[in-house]
């Protein structure tokens, strides 16, 4: 069975166990290996299971790790955001240089890579904007350039990622985007897409700042321009038209 979703690896369950990974593009190759070195590390400093990747064959590259049980997070209650919370805390605080020694993209990469999105952006998203929204707009991609980048991140933390059983989280999967840098981009949706005894727990167990609410809402508005682009590198004019949806309604 070949799980949905999924923008740069094909995850495929086997045998009811395994969930096997191969890259769909050459260049996920490198972040796929990076995860089998990486993880296993990684795992022992968290609260909550996590994939712990192994190399099954090189040539095709196929890599694996044991199923991670739960169900993605579908309605998050406040002993969720407690958890969640206490696994963040726990991701934020591993040393960044150790995080970066053992393969994560440090803090240079990170500012690279925004650059080169931000060009994008500019580019690409902000043509499509109406005149109304273009002001809101330059402040944000202005604002995620300042952001800093000093701490180790999830990077893609979304309800498809956090796995539960009832009232308690099960596990956290899908560490490919993981890398050095703003940790408010990990309180994005769980601060802004979530009910708000969810979000007030997770909030509480954290210590959210007011600096990294106002950051948290800048990386969730943010995150639909980057689906503007992938609609528009795979082809598809419904996932751009979806995407740019998404950045109208969160410019607000």
């Amino acid at each position: 069975m070949e799980f949905p979703g999924g923008w740069d690896s094909r995850a495929t369950l086997v045998d009811g166990r395994w969930v096997e990974r191969t890259p769909r593009r050459p260049e996920v190759e490198a972040q796929l290996l990076r995860e089998t070195e990486a993880m296993p590390w990684l795992a022992g400093r968290l609260p909550l299971p996590v994939p712990i990747p192994e190399i099954v064959t090189r040539t095709p590259l196929v890599v694996r790790h044991p199923l991670v049980p739960g169900e993605p997070l579908e309605s998050p209650v406040a002993e969720h955001g407690h958890a969640l919370g206490e696994f963040l805390l726990a991701l934020h605080r591993t040393p960044a240089a150790d995080a970066t020694d053992r393969g994560f993209p440090g803090a240079e990469r990170t500012r690279a890579e925004r650059d080169s999105a931000d060009r994008r952006f500019r580019a690409e998203v902000l043509p499509l904007l109406p005149d109304s929204h273009r002001k809101r707009a330059l402040d944000l991609l202005d604002a995620i350039l300042r952001s800093p980048a000093d701490t180790l991140v999830h990077g893609d933390l979304g309800p498809e990622h956090v796995l539960s059983a009832g009232e308690h989280l099960k596990g956290v999967i899908d560490f490919g985007d993981a890398h050095v840098g703003d940790p408010a981009i990990d309180l994005a949706w769980a601060l802004f897409g979530t009910p708000a005894e969810f979000a007030g727990e997770l909030s509480r167990t954290y210590g959210v700042t007011d600096a990294l609410r106002t950051r948290a809402l800048a990386w969730h508005r943010l995150g639909p321009w980057y689906e503007v682009l992938h609609g528009a590198d795979v082809g598809d004019p419904e996932v751009a038209a979806e995407g740019l949806a998404g950045v109208l309604d969160r410019l607000g």
